[in-house]
C-alpha cells in the first residue's frame, strides 16, 4: 500500500483544510486569553520571546530545507510569507512599535487570505510541504492577534503609514526581480495558478491596481477603530 499522503493531494476546503481553520480558531482564543490573562506579569514577556524565537527556528528550518538545491524560482526570500514571518518573529520579541505595524497589516490581511485561499500544491496531510505551509501561516496570524488582542498592542496613523510604505517599496523590488529573473514571487507578475482571491480583481496588471486600492481602504478600516476609542479616551 502507498503512503496516505502519496495519494491524495491537498484540496482547500477538504477536510485537511477544516481540520487546520478548527486549529487556527482554538490557537486564536488560546493566545488571546493567554495574553490577557498574564499581560502585566512576566511570563507573557517570556513567552512572547519564545514564540518568536520558536516562529523564526521553523521558519529557517523550512527555508534551509526548500532552498537546497538553490532555484532561482523558490530560493530567494521575496515572498511576502518570508517577510511577514520574519517581521512578526522579530515584532514578538521586541514589541518594536515598526514591527508590530507590519506583522498587524500583513498578517492579519495577506497572511489571512492565504488561510482562506490557500496557494498549496501539494501532497495532503501529513506531507512535509503541507506541515511547513501551515506552521508558518497560522504562526504569523497567531502572533498578530496575540500582540494586538492579547497584548494590547495597537496600530495608529503612524502604522499605516509604515505598512503601505513599507508594501510599495516590497513590490517595486520583486517586480523589478520577478521581470529580470522571470520569477513570480508574491503573485506580483501574475496570478497563482491555485484559485485566490486575486481570480475576482481583474487580469494582471490590473489587479494590482485593484488589491492596493482594496488594502488602503481595508487597513484605514483597520486603524480607524483604534485610533478613534483613544481619542475618545476609551
Amino acid at each position: 500500500m502507498y503512503p496516505l499522503a502519496a495519494q491524495r493531494e491537498f484540496s482547500a476546503y477538504g477536510l485537511s483544510h477544516t481540520i487546520v481553520l478548527g486549529v487556527f480558531v482554538v490557537g486564536a482564543v488560546a493566545v488571546v486569553w493567554f495574553g490577557r490573562e498574564y499581560r502585566d506579569a512576566p511570563v507573557a514577556w517570556w513567552f512572547s520571546r519564545v514564540f518568536g524565537a520558536l516562529t523564526l527556528a521553523v521558519y529557517l528550518l523550512i527555508y534551509v530545507y526548500l532552498a537546497i538545491p538553490p532555484a532561482v524560482e523558490r530560493s530567494v526570500p521575496l515572498r511576502l510569507t518570508d517577510l511577514a514571518t520574519l517581521v512578526a518573529a522579530y515584532a514578538l520579541w521586541s514589541h518594536r512599535r515598526w514591527a508590530y505595524a507590519l506583522t498587524y497589516y500583513w498578517c492579519l490581511t495577506l497572511s489571512t487570505q492565504a488561510l482562506i485561499s490557500p496557494a498549496l500544491e501539494s501532497p495532503d496531510f501529513p506531507h512535509h510541504e503541507f506541515l511547513a505551509f501551515w506552521a508558518i501561516h497560522l504562526a504569523v496570524v497567531w502572533a498578530a492577534i496575540y500582540l494586538t488582542w492579547g497584548l494590547g498592542m495597537r496600530p495608529d496613523w503612524g502604522s499605516y503609514r509604515i505598512a503601505v510604505a513599507a508594501t510599495v517599496v516590497w513590490v517595486a523590488i520583486t517586480y523589478v526581480f520577478n521581470t529580470l529573473a522571470d520569477t513570480n514571487y508574491g503573485f506580483v507578475n501574475g496570478k497563482p495558478t491555485t484559485p485566490s482571491l486575486l481570480d475576482v480583481l481583474g487580469p494582471w496588471p490590473w489587479y494590482l491596481a485593484s488589491v492596493t486600492a482594496l488594502l488602503l481602504v481595508v487597513w484605514a478600516l483597520m486603524t480607524w477603530p483604534w485610533t478613534r476609542r483613544e481619542a475618545s479616551g476609551g
